[in-house]
């Protein structure tokens, strides 16, 4: 038997209550049953990686608090589990936020459109996106693939993000006994792994909110150069409370424009607005070609030489054991906190597919099962942008020189010697590139190459002249 006062709202990527509209429009209508499902069998290769479980594990302990622990938790698909607890309380209406993966797109048609069928009522939402993705086409109404007129022409010249909800006074949660205790999931890792993660993330929306507070008191003002520099504290750290929706990018949005709401000119807040608008640009083209995760964008990269034979290159590269410091200060800083400085992140991945020549869909595996914000439409948008097969993707030809952008950007050492402390002992004159130190520098630094730090597993110039003839061939 139907009971119209009686709403389901599907949590997903929204793990919030405030600015939630799927939740508003909820608590509207009467009594709400918010639910969680664990869907591994829709996402199929795409279910959340290891440092993701842990977040979303801990993002959903919170958010359980918060609804004095009335969330309903299920694992397995969504399209059997919707209708059998619609059935089994007699709800009326389904709510939830849009998500914008495919694997999503295709699961939540199915199930809307039975729901309907069944006279159902269900209503979505968009809380994770500043711009709906088929809202900012070209004049000709295809996508936009090039970054900058998407950003100052599709997405600023339409509506502005609209202003953040606030929480709903008037709540009154159900719950069903025969759900999942959070802890019989297995989204936390089984070894200690993990533990490394709870002294740099508190996942909560307090804690979004508290990240978002330190750096627009702190970090915006010197945002635009401070954030190429990864020992600096300059950037937001906000990008896995953007993920899973502890935060909307909304907040994040009007939060910024209020530091400086007279001064539009502001190069500083023009660049961190600009950053949101790449996120965007992410899920645009996510959205547009969902392909993006597996499939080159210019397809003239299908024909690309990729090395075949790896291995070991891979692994090296994988826990930080390259030979070249900046490289592996950043490889170790994903698996040590499961987050790399972006500028880090083009760093590494630069080095993955040009000077080692391996495949990019190696190193977004890689990092979707160590990034904390793990997210499939900025991941893959952002190896196929390093690659230079993606969307205003550049040039094949732009090699990061790891040795030039550890000395323009850590010149100091600091954060090297912070991720590879077997390093701390030397000269920031030779932190770079340790295999030029003299002898008698190495050894009274304690390093030794070869045994505690390695030496170069290729040579710069070398791979640099590899990878362009390799490219070379993709014209052929």
């Amino acid at each position: 038997m139907i009971n119209s006062s009686i709403s389901i709202l599907w949590f997903r990527q929204d793990l919030r209550l405030i600015d939630n509209p799927a939740l508003m429009e909820a608590c509207s209508k009467g009594s709400v049953m918010p639910i969680f499902i664990l869907d591994d069998e829709s996402a199929g290769e795409w279910k959340y990686g290891g440092a993701s479980r842990w977040f979303l594990y801990e993002a959903l302990n919170n958010l359980s608090k918060q609804l004095d622990h009335k969330l309903s938790i299920f694992q397995g698909d969504a399209k059997t589990i919707i209708p059998k607890l619609i059935k089994k309380v007699g709800a009326s209406s389904v709510y939830w936020n849009r998500c914008y993966e495919p694997w999503c797109i295709k699961r939540d048609a199915w199930i809307k459109g039975n729901l309907k069928s069944e006279g159902i009522t269900v209503k979505t939402f968009n809380a994770s996106l500043l711009w709906e993705p088929w809202e900012v086409l070209k004049k000709d109404g295809s996508p936009y693939k090039v970054f900058t007129p998407f950003y100052r022409k599709g997405c600023l010249m339409s509506q502005p993000p609209r202003y953040p909800h606030d929480t709903p006074v008037e709540t009154h949660f159900l719950s069903v006994d025969d759900c999942k205790d959070l802890n019989t999931l297995g989204l936390k890792p089984r070894s200690d792994w993990f533990k490394k993660l709870e002294n740099f993330w508190d996942a909560s929306t307090k804690g979004a909110l508290s990240r978002l507070s330190i750096f627009l008191d702190s970090a915006l003002r010197d945002y635009r150069e401070g954030r190429n520099f990864p020992s600096r504290k300059c950037v937001s750290f906000l990008s896995p409370y953007l993920r899973y929706g502890l935060v909307s990018p909304n907040i994040v949005w009007h939060a910024a424009l209020s530091e400086n709401p007279n001064n539009l000119e502001d190069k500083n807040l023009d660049t961190f607005l600009s950053e949101l608008g790449w996120r965007e640009f992410s899920y645009y083209l996510l959205f547009h070609f969902p392909d993006l995760p597996t499939t080159n964008l210019q397809k003239k990269f299908d024909r690309f030489p990729w090395r075949s034979n790896a291995k070991d290159f891979f692994e090296k590269w994988k826990w930080g054991l390259t030979g070249y410091p900046l490289i592996d200060a950043g490889m170790r800083e994903l698996y040590e906190t499961g987050y790399m400085h972006n500028r880090l992140r083009m760093v590494v991945g630069s080095f993955l597919v040009k000077n080692l020549l391996i495949d990019w869909r190696y190193g977004e595996q890689w990092f979707w099962d160590c990034l904390v914000d793990a997210d499939l439409a900025s991941n893959s948008a952002g190896w196929q942008w390093i690659a230079g097969c993606g969307a205003d993707a550049a040039p094949y030809f732009r090699i990061f020189n790891p040795i030039t952008q550890s000395e323009k950007f850590d010149s100091e050492g600091i954060y090297i010697k912070q991720h590879v402390p077997e390093l701390s002992g030397l000269p920031s004159k030779y932190i770079h590139a340790p295999w030029q130190a003299p002898e008698s520098i190495l050894k009274d630094s304690g390093v030794e190459l070869g045994n505690n730090y390695p030496y170069p597993i290729v040579d710069i110039k070398t791979s640099r002249q590899r990878a362009l003839e390799a490219f070379a061939q993709t014209k052929m």
